[in-house]
């Protein structure tokens, strides 16, 4: 492993044995967007994958993770029908927290506070590695999207417009 910054995510990934490279990029506390870290870090928008959280109408699969391509728009009811769901709406940013132990810009679907189902958008598996949240502002992991599934038992579709 590559860097040496550990959270919550690296942890867990180190758990399970699955190798990941570390980049940290400085942040800016005004766009804390994926495509401005993807420019940090020097990689293609279509690799950088952004964690949202949603909550359905389903109080068995009332809140759930969605990672997605940073350039991409999570479309709610491709992830509500893959998700069992009728109906999903963003969790408001104040809940974000609380629920997942992570902030705006650094939540990550490894490591959070719950085991939340996680969903993943199907142009991931066509990469060899993808980037993700390692759980905390201005740090990336890189891992294959396999291992990434493998680590959040990841439900894979089509989940962005």
């Amino acid at each position: 492993m590559k860097g040496n910054r550990k959270t919550n995510a690296v942890r867990e990934l180190e758990r399970l044995g699955i190798s990941v490279e570390l980049l940290e990029y400085e942040v800016d506390e005004e766009d804390l967007s994926a495509v401005a870290a993807a420019s940090k870090v020097s990689l293609p928008i279509e690799r950088i994958f952004k964690t949202l959280v949603a909550r359905g109408d389903d109080p068995k699969r009332d809140i759930v993770m969605a990672c997605i391509p940073g350039a991409s728009e999570l479309d709610l009811k491709k992830l509500a029908a893959l998700s069992g769901n009728k109906r999903m709406e963003m969790v408001h940013l104040k809940e974000l927290l609380p629920l997942t132990g992570y902030v705006r810009g650094g939540c990550s679907p490894v490591g959070a506070k719950k085991g939340y189902p996680v969903y993943l958008d199907e142009s991931a598996v066509g990469h060899e590695t993808v980037a993700i949240s390692a759980g905390q502002r201005g740090l990336q992991m890189i891992l294959s999207p396999e291992d990434l599934i493998r680590a959040t038992d990841a439900t894979v579709g089509r989940i962005t417009r």
